[in-house]
């Protein structure tokens, strides 16, 4: 098959679809593969890396299009990337749909096979190729946070660890998954004070054997959200339901109730986000307040580390890209897995959570690959 690999314009992306060191692996699997030159720039992979790997390369993103059965990308195709896309080629990214109508009918219009990262589950339920990402984004988000707290930034001036003598800032993660584990990881380890809410009481208990004692644990209710939002100096939104728009958990009236200079970070923003205020914003310019609330809502976190986040990405996707890659449409029949990735097809939405958010008809996917 032939695999393309565009270079990502997404505002401040730097990651690359594909390593060196995965397009070796595709090579090796006998596929030829075309990467737009300067794609791995932002990784410090540059087109000899590339061309040492066995991969050609392309002048313009057009070619690559152009010439590819298969796109592998980072983000979401752009306007004047969908337009590219075509029937009988299959897209393999991350698409967050449910939130973007406007994508979701270009990828329609094109007719291409869309794969997306974030729905492709594993065996116990997880969501294998969105988890390294989540453990990037849970981790920046303290760091971004804060970051934001700082005076200087618009925060309110406080130092997430405090002092001896001076107590610490309060941290509230609202959802318990790998971005909230991963965040509350990081805070706990600048010696914040540490909640995680979440409504799975199993996950809650794990939580608390995971943490020793060293961050609380507490039951979602409204009256949770609000005194732990009206408490914190930080809170993290880290709530996820796969596919679907994210569920706003916390109000623009609930804003009034929060200490000014605090700091909302939503991870959740990729699904629409979690809080009411939420709207996405870049690394060029990542924040904004609202009701005296610093909000930090950028839709693609983890482009700010690319050399760490695209190296653990390309980890994570390299098996489901090289199946589909070595058998095509065959694949998504076979592994039933890779097959809950699948978005779209043929100009119809074959992912459950994406019709119900807007408002399409579901085209069962084994019915449509079988067509």
């Amino acid at each position: 098959m032939r695999v393309g690999c565009p270079k990502e314009i997404k505002n401040h992306e730097y990651r690359v679809g594909l390593t060196p060191g995965a397009v070796r692996e595709y090579a090796a699997h006998g596929h030829q593969v075309m990467v737009e030159t300067g794609a791995g720039a932002g990784i410090g992979a540059g087109d000899d890396a590339y061309r040492a790997a066995g991969a050609t390369i392309a002048k313009t993103p057009e070619e690559v299009f152009a010439k590819s059965d298969m796109i592998v990308k980072v983000k979401e195709p752009q306007p004047n990337e969908w337009v590219q896309l075509r029937e009988n080629q299959i897209l393999y990214t991350y698409l967050h749909l449910a939130p973007d109508p406007d994508q979701t009918k270009g990828l329609l219009a094109s007719g291409v096979t869309a794969v997306a990262y974030e729905t492709v589950t594993d065996e116990r339920g997880g969501l294998p190729l969105l988890a390294p990402m989540s453990e990037v984004a849970g981790r920046l988000a303290i760091q971004a946070g804060a970051t934001s707290l700082q005076k200087a930034n618009g925060g309110r001036g406080v130092l997430l660890g405090g002092v001896p003598g001076v107590l610490p800032g309060k941290v509230a993660v609202i959802g318990g998954g790998v971005v909230g584990l991963h965040a509350a990881k990081m805070a706990v380890g600048l010696g914040a004070d540490v909640t995680i809410l979440d409504r799975s009481i199993p996950r809650l208990r794990q939580l608390d054997d995971i943490f020793n004692g060293r961050v609380h644990t507490r039951y979602s209710t409204v009256e949770a959200l609000e005194e732990e939002c009206f408490s914190a100096d930080l809170v993290v939104g880290a709530v996820l339901i796969p596919g679907a728009a994210a569920p706003k958990l916390v109000s623009r009236e609930m804003l009034s109730g929060m200490k000014k200079g605090a700091v909302l970070v939503d991870v959740a923003i990729d699904q629409g986000g979690c809080f009411e205020t939420s709207h996405a914003t870049t690394h060029a310019d990542p924040t904004y307040e609202v009701e005296g609330v610093i909000h930090y809502c950028v839709a693609n976190m983890p482009g700010a580390v690319p050399v760490t986040s695209a190296h653990a990405l390309n980890n994570a996707t390299l098996h489901y890209g090289l199946a589909l890659a070595d058998k095509g449409l065959k694949a998504l029949v076979d592994e039933p897995h890779l097959r809950n990735g699948l978005n779209a097809h043929k100009g119809r939405i074959t992912n459950a959570a994406v019709a119900d958010a807007l408002g399409y008809d579901l085209a069962e996917p084994k019915a449509v690959l079988a067509a």
